[in-house]
């Protein structure tokens, strides 16, 4: 089996260059599974929905940790670039950069004999974790005792993750004549109302996790400017510190009958595994974890800042892609050796 001296930067950057906005992760997945097959892993492409595929890569029989994280980007597709101290560019933190720096480092790994390590590669993880969620049933996660995960987390250790509770609240009306509103009943006008209280809510917290919060994030309805509207909607993400329960039965007693709540996914909160020797926090963001119960205990670490991620100035310093790759080996390392012990 080849052992290849990865240059992390260049691999980031042609990473990058391949677009994959949620829904487009074919060509990616195709790029990753044939060039992890190349260094000679067995090479697993899982089908998940319309072609979109995770790739499972194992150096050996007994795949005991894996490094994990996602192929797909939030949109829009931006074409990397790079100077002396940074690589820009959509996916360049979130995540190619850390698929680059978990391959890197499990090719260090193999360098030094150890072949009990696996990677794993998601679709959708933006959306709605249909990757993680197909990835969970495969027979080769019973072999995994740890699963690093990889997020922006400035290279700390997340020790805990907030959940994700995806909602859409709907109000309904009656269509007039805008001449005469009296005729009619305003959708719109009611979702304003509701809304307004609903962001104003005081919503359970936990001394762990921290507060809950809630961002509105899209908001539709209407028909024209000359109709009364009939109907509005609105979408909420709520970022869990608790069980998602009292979120929503809090919610709901919020919006009473001026409106329906619908549930369109949900991810409870993780604590993840505590590690000595390594600068920890939680994280107010969630991951593919919460799906991935059956590999392993999980942890969470990557290069770059979730504060850049998402936006139109993303980028990761070079300095921390080299950092990542030391701290995924010296973790790997730890793990397989049995150094690490469980602190809850």
């Amino acid at each position: 089996m080849e052992v290849r001296d990865i240059n992390v930067f260049e691999l980031t950057i042609e990473l990058m260059k391949i677009p994959s906005v949620s829904g487009n992760e074919q060509k990616v997945g195709a790029f990753i599974g044939e060039y992890l097959g190349s260094l000679g892993y067995d090479v697993e492409l899982q089908e998940v929905v319309d072609g979109r595929k995770n790739v499972i890569a194992v150096a050996s029989d007994n795949p005991e940790l894996f490094f994990s994280t996602h192929m797909d980007t939030v949109p829009p597709f931006i074409p990397p670039t790079e100077d002396r101290e940074k690589i820009y560019g959509r996916g360049s933190c979130d995540a190619k950069g850390i698929i680059a720096s978990q391959i890197a480092a499990a090719e260090q790994l193999r360098a030094a004999g150890e072949t009990r390590i696996g990677l794993l590669f998601t679709v959708d993880e933006e959306e709605s974790s249909l990757g993680s969620k197909a990835a969970n049933d495969l027979p080769v996660s019973a072999k995994c005792r740890y699963m690093i995960n990889g997020e922006p987390t400035d290279n700390d250790l997340g020790i805990g993750s907030k959940g994700s509770l995806r909602m859409r609240l709907s109000t309904s009306g009656k269509a007039a004549h805008s001449a005469y509103p009296e005729m009619g009943e305003s959708a719109i006008e009611k979702m304003v109302e509701v809304l307004s209280d609903v962001i104003g809510a005081d919503l359970p917290g936990d001394e762990f996790f921290g507060d809950t919060t809630l961002n509105v994030g899209t908001i539709s309805g209407g028909l024209k400017t000359n109709v009364v509207p009939p109907s509005a909607e609105a979408g909420l993400h709520i970022r869990l510190a608790t069980d998602d329960g009292p979120v929503i039965e809090r919610l709901n007693e919020i919006v009473g009958d001026r409106g329906e709540l619908e549930t369109m996914s949900c991810s409870l909160p993780v604590k993840m595994l505590e590690v000595e020797g390594f600068k920890q926090k939680v994280v107010r963001f969630t991951t593919d974890i919460p799906q991935l119960t059956n590999w392993g205990t999980p942890l969470l670490l990557g290069p770059g800042s979730i504060l850049d991620a998402h936006t139109s100035h993303e980028y990761v310093k070079k300095e921390d892609l080299v950092a990542a790759v030391e701290l995924y080996v010296n973790l790997g390392r730890r793990l397989l050796d049995g150094q690490v012990k469980r602190h809850r």
